[in-house]
């Protein structure tokens, strides 16, 4: 078989035309499923990393079933010490800012709305999240008890910068939580849901209005990357398990534990890439089977010689596949070069999608998208085209099987 190669190799420079058209259709196709692919897994990167800025961060941590009940009594005791021995060394914490949560009426004039208040910490709230960016009209906290409000819930309360809210909630100890603050700045997310239902507060002032004990409900916590989530929520619970506490345990929650709703897209949206990936790579296996009937079809009587002279209808298919396997192979070359290098362009410089830039902008997300090359998105895609390829190559290989050396040498 090793002495079939340099014969597959010049079989298949036979017929130059028919053999260039065919690679440069595979070269086509590989070119783009790494680039396509590479965009996709840039675009959901990018959607993650914008969705987790506005609000969660890539982790938190929170006392157990927080997530589910959303009551103010499971908080955590979080005390400067302990966040240090948690996260301070531990290089794939960027930052982490502690937050608290509590439900309350919110009355301004006539109009009443229930809505989450929320207190975090304004200096380390810039460094986990957007919110600072997304501040529409006044400013961002410079003062003990100003609030911030979204721009919906503004609109909704008919206030404005410099009015008065009035909050009526109730504290974690049970008591009434009850103040008159004014607004200071109102912010502008795109989220309807949360620009409608959120108050924030200084966490200072909100611990204190709420009765929280110098609790707190979550940390967020940004990540180096995303590729160091997964890693750090292992670390960070195996660190949680080893420290005291008296109510529920506090774990460690990533991205998708937070939004599930946005793993679910990304898994529709790659469930409908996947189904035009594979129209693409049947349509290219199609040409693969083409040039082979053809092939075996021109070369019977030569087929026919070989089989009488003793050469094994065995051995022939795999010259066939051999064949099939150099064509593929050249092509997927020549089709992940140049679609990493299209990919590795893109990476560099962007691309802007039109009328869209300054839209993202608003929202604290880059107004151009960015693929990102990795190992899976260059190979994934030029893989499946080579497995269906070889094996659409098989089924004119295996007439070889049924052929009869005399009739075959009299093939016109």
């Amino acid at each position: 078989m090793i002495h079939d190669i340099p014969l597959a190799w010049r079989n298949i420079w036979r017929n130059p035309r028919r053999t260039l058209l065919t690679v440069a259709a595979i070269a086509f196709a590989a070119l783009l499923l790494v680039f396509m692919l590479s965009f996709q897994f840039g675009t959901y990167e990018t959607m993650i990393n914008a969705s987790v800025s506005l609000r969660t961060g890539h982790l938190q941590v929170q006392a157990a079933g927080y997530q589910k009940d959303r009551e103010v009594r499971l908080a955590l005791n979080w005390s400067q010490e302990t966040e240090a021995a948690l996260l301070e060394g531990d290089a794939r914490v960027v930052a982490a800012a502690p937050r608290a949560n509590g439900f309350a009426l919110v009355t301004s004039g006539s109009r009443t709305y229930g809505c989450m208040v929320t207190g975090v910490d304004p200096e380390r709230e810039k460094k986990v999240s957007t919110l600072a960016a997304i501040i529409r009209q006044g400013s961002y906290f410079s003062g003990d008890d100003g609030a911030l409000v979204g721009e919906t819930l503004a609109r909704n309360l008919k206030v404005g910068v410099g009015d008065e809210l009035t909050l009526l909630g109730q504290g974690r100890d049970g008591s009434v939580a009850a103040t008159v603050v004014l607004v200071q700045g109102v912010f502008e997310s795109g989220l309807d849901a949360y620009d409608r239902n959120v108050v924030l507060l200084p966490l200072a002032f909100f611990q204190d209005l709420f009765s929280m004990e110098g609790g707190v409900h979550e940390v967020a916590i940004r990540a180096s990357s995303l590729s160091e989530v997964a890693p750090l929520k292992a670390a960070l619970n195996t660190r949680l398990a080893k420290l005291p506490h008296d109510g529920p345990p506090p774990v460690a929650l990533d991205w998708m534990d937070l939004i599930p709703g946005l793993l679910q897209s990304i898994q529709m949206d790659l469930v409908s890439g996947i189904i035009m990936y594979l129209i693409l790579i049947i349509v290219v296996a199609f040409s693969i089977l083409n040039t082979f009937v053809m092939a075996i079809f021109e070369r019977t009587r030569e087929f026919g010689v070989m089989m009488a002279i003793g050469t094994t209808p065995g051995r022939l298919m795999g010259l066939v596949l051999t064949e099939s396997f150099f064509m593929t192979a050249t092509g997927l070359a020549v089709g992940i070069v140049f679609g990493a290098a299209l990919t590795l362009w893109f990476e560099t410089h962007g691309i802007l999608i039109p009328g869209s830039d300054q839209i993202m902008k608003a929202y604290g997300i880059s107004g151009r998208l960015y693929p990102k090359l990795s190992l899976l998105s260059a190979t994934i895609g030029p893989v499946a085209v080579l497995a269906i390829t070889l094996f659409s190559a098989l089924f004119p290989a295996l007439k070889i099987r049924h052929m009869k050396p005399v009739e075959a040498m009299h093939h016109a």
